[in-house]
């Protein structure tokens, strides 16, 4: 039996103007063409607001305020087993901007539906759809 490598991941759920930000993720990663809420893998010792703020000024180049944590999700892949840590954030300073090449949207909660997203990413969509 293989022991599945345990990541931990942030999120971010970015809103404004009664819209939320999504990307796409990029051909030749993990679930490449699949849609997100942008964020990525926490770093050793990394807080995991610290985490997602540095995430999101990479990839988006923007300074945002995490300022509430809305679920943490488990999902078990093949390889690899995913803890999905997903916070409310603000925008601090800056117009978000896809730094990477990766595609970006801002879409109604209702819209959400209409993309493929990764299994973890299902349990946020309920809960902003519920909220909406």
């Amino acid at each position: 039996m293989t022991i599945k490598k345990k990541i931990e991941v942030t999120a971010a759920i970015i809103k404004h103007e009664a819209k939320i930000l999504i990307t796409e993720r990029r051909g030749g990663t993990h679930l490449e063409g699949f849609w997100e809420f942008p964020g990525g893998k926490r770093e050793q010792g990394e807080a995991l607001e610290e985490c997602v703020k540095r995430e999101i000024r990479e990839e988006l180049g923007v300074v945002i305020n995490p300022y509430e944590l809305l679920i943490s999700v488990t999902h078990e892949y093949e390889t690899k087993i995913v803890e999905l840590y997903a916070f409310l954030c603000s925008l601090v300073n800056g117009s978000p901007a896809p730094l990477e090449g990766q595609k970006m949207r801002w879409v109604d909660t209702e819209e959400l539906s209409l993309y493929q997203f990764p299994p973890p990413d299902q349990k946020i969509i309920e809960i902003l759809c519920k909220g909406a």
